[in-house]
């Protein structure tokens, strides 16, 4: 064979293997959305999980079925996927099958979503899940947890049945002697499993020394714990952060009204969560405080409109995430009405070719509406419905006051009489 002979058949073979890869990419991802994957993260997921894609094309469809039938929430289903793709392998797909009724038939109150978390808490520890009865035996005697708490601490902590009960003890013990009653600690741990993993000298004493220190009681930490108990998930340090932040915060009293109206130690957990929140997107704890101490408005707003805002800059704007630290006012304004509103506005222009320059974030935000308005509205009829307010178009005023209503305040006519009528001209006579 001569060597352009040789050549030209590794080219036809690697074509052949590059297509045949192809080919199986598409119909594993075919298989995902079949399944209700969204399609949007079919990709990213293939890409993280390359091992999927030289697994035989029957044995993910298996796997699939398996799970799917165990109808689990859909966003269950997909998160579960996303976080554990150890799901779909052929090993833990058998220990599911042969494990799984065993498991049905001795914890019956427990979720199918939280009898998966169970079989892969028990995988990555190497422990038969039969074994794990006794463990989930003591949370419900030993420390008289409900079955809807040992179900939250299994789905959000399954690392507890390697957790020693002498731990576990610790962290009862500690809440109980702070003073929450022991019907509250059930709530604490079901609403937050994580506490159980938390050390009490080395996390939670330090943790409460802390919050004590910069002025708060007892009873204002007690509440604030049954409220909410992952405040307790705080790191040492970041309470006495965001409670500067908000000393030195400098804005409208309206605002500041707003972000402490229910008190000052929830504003500080409010702060922790808008920067934890922040930072899930790539940003960095030092521009996320920034960001909210140059737009206090972040933190009047929930933290699902904050994601919502973000996703929109990232997956819709294509802007990435740093811009923040240049506009955060981005965060502050309403989005409806400021966001998406006026990017609409600009698309349809860009896509008429009426705009020849670049409209970025800030030249997006920072115009007051009239000003908006008469930049890029105005010129262009076609844009009057995309904004709504200014134009005229289905804007019904609405009147101050209800029709009719200022005949209640006309004045009362008198009837003029003959004899008032000569006595004003003979007044007016005299006079004279």
């Amino acid at each position: 064979m001569t060597l352009g002979a040789a050549y030209a058949k590794a080219r036809f073979l690697g074509s052949t293997s590059t297509f045949s890869h192809y080919r199986k990419k598409i119909a594993v991802a075919n298989l995902f959305q079949k399944y209700g994957f969204p399609s949007s993260l079919i990709n990213s997921f293939l890409s993280r999980n390359p091992s999927l894609l030289h697994s035989p094309l029957h044995q993910l469809h298996q796997s699939l079925t398996t799970l799917f039938s165990l109808r689990i929430p859909q966003n269950d289903f997909v998160s579960l996927l996303t976080t554990h793709p150890s799901l779909l392998h052929q090993s833990f797909h058998q220990t599911l099958q042969s494990r799984l009724p065993h498991l049905q038939t001795r914890f019956p109150t427990l979720s199918h979503s939280t009898l998966v978390n169970l079989l892969l808490s028990s995988a990555k520890l190497h422990l038969d899940p039969l074994q794990l009865s006794p463990k989930l035996n003591v949370l419900k005697t030993n420390f008289a947890f409900s079955d809807a708490t040992v179900a939250s601490v299994l789905e959000g902590f399954p690392d507890v049945v390697v957790t020693s009960e002498t731990e576990i003890a610790s962290v009862i013990d500690f809440l109980a002697g702070f003073g929450i009653p022991r019907d509250e600690i059930d709530q604490v741990v079901r609403s937050f499993p994580r506490v159980l993993a938390l050390g009490v000298e080395h996390r939670l004493r330090p943790l409460f020394r802390e919050i004590k220190e910069l002025g708060f009681s007892n009873r204002e930490m007690r509440g604030e714990i049954s409220r909410d108990p992952r405040i307790l998930g705080m790191e040492l340090g970041e309470f006495t952060r965001c409670l500067r932040l908000l000393e030195s915060l400098r804005c409208r009293e309206a605002i500041k009204e707003r972000v402490l109206g229910s008190g000052l130690m929830r504003a500080c957990f409010e702060v922790k969560l808008r920067v934890d929140c922040l930072c899930g997107y790539g940003l960095t704890r030092r521009d996320a405080l920034k960001i909210i101490w140059n737009e206090p408005r972040v933190i009047c707003y929930e933290v699902a409109d904050i994601e919502r805002k973000v996703e929109f800059l990232v997956q819709r704007m294509k802007c990435g995430v740093e811009c923040l630290a240049e506009v955060p006012k981005y965060l502050g304004v309403n989005f409806e009405k400021q966001i998406v509103g006026r990017y609409s506005v600009v698309e349809c222009l860009r896509g008429k070719g009426a705009i020849g320059f670049e409209v970025g974030l800030k030249d997006l935000v920072m115009p007051s509406r009239l000003r908006f308005y008469n930049l890029y509205v105005k010129p262009y009829p076609e844009c009057e419905k995309i904004y709504g307010r200014f134009s005229g178009c289905g804007v019904q005023v609405k009147m101050k006051h209800p029709a009719g209503l200022w005949k209640l305040f006309k004045p009362q006519k008198f009837t003029e009489r003959d004899e008032d009528v000569k006595n004003v001209r003979s007044f007016m006579e005299s006079l004279v």
